[in-house]
């Protein structure tokens, strides 16, 4: 399933850019469902920067799923590869739980707008529950699109909740 997000942050574009890029970890305390980012990985080639982010949820495991899924299982991996001169992030998502199933892909792009930053963010998301143990075969095409919709509607707000934190801790002057 296919999703987009459009906000503004009132920054000029390189300060949010790179607060994007080189502080996610600094602005976890400006976002309530993270407890944090930690940076597994970064490489550099001229204007192009590699990162392995580790992100792990601030969320409660719902009592009902506390058998099946661990407080691990609340991280995801983030490929990303963030273009400097075209002020994009090409970015890869791995998820814990469900690791094989799961498929988050997308790009975040930047742009000028005055004195503020427009951010869209287009991406793909797809479960292949037939990958998930359990889950009945007959029931895979049906409950497919179900929970894409699910998850797309969860991932849309978190998105501009991320970008609101970017503006406050930018907002802080850190």
């Amino acid at each position: 399933m296919r999703f987009t997000s459009t906000s503004t942050i009132d920054h000029p574009l390189d300060q949010v850019f790179a607060a994007y890029r080189d502080r996610l970890p600094d602005v976890v305390p400006f976002m309530d469902d993270i407890e944090s980012v930690v940076v597994l990985d970064r490489s550099e080639s001229g204007d192009v920067v590699t990162l392995h982010n580790e992100w792990s949820s601030a969320n409660e495991i719902p009592a009902v799923a506390r058998s099946f899924l661990t407080r691990d299982q609340l991280k995801w991996d983030d490929h990303a590869t963030w273009d400097g001169a075209a002020h994009q992030c090409r970015f890869d998502i791995k998820t814990r739980a469900f690791r094989d199933a799961v498929r988050c892909t997308g790009t975040n792009t930047f742009t000028a707008d005055g004195d503020r930053t427009r951010v869209v963010l287009e991406g793909v998301f797809e479960v292949d529950v037939k990958a998930i143990p359990g889950v009945p075969k007959l029931l895979a095409g049906r409950i497919v699109p179900q929970i894409e919709a699910f998850i797309v509607k969860l991932i849309q707000p978190n998105l501009e909740k991320t970008n609101d934190a970017v503006g406050r801790f930018l907002d802080a002057g850190d």
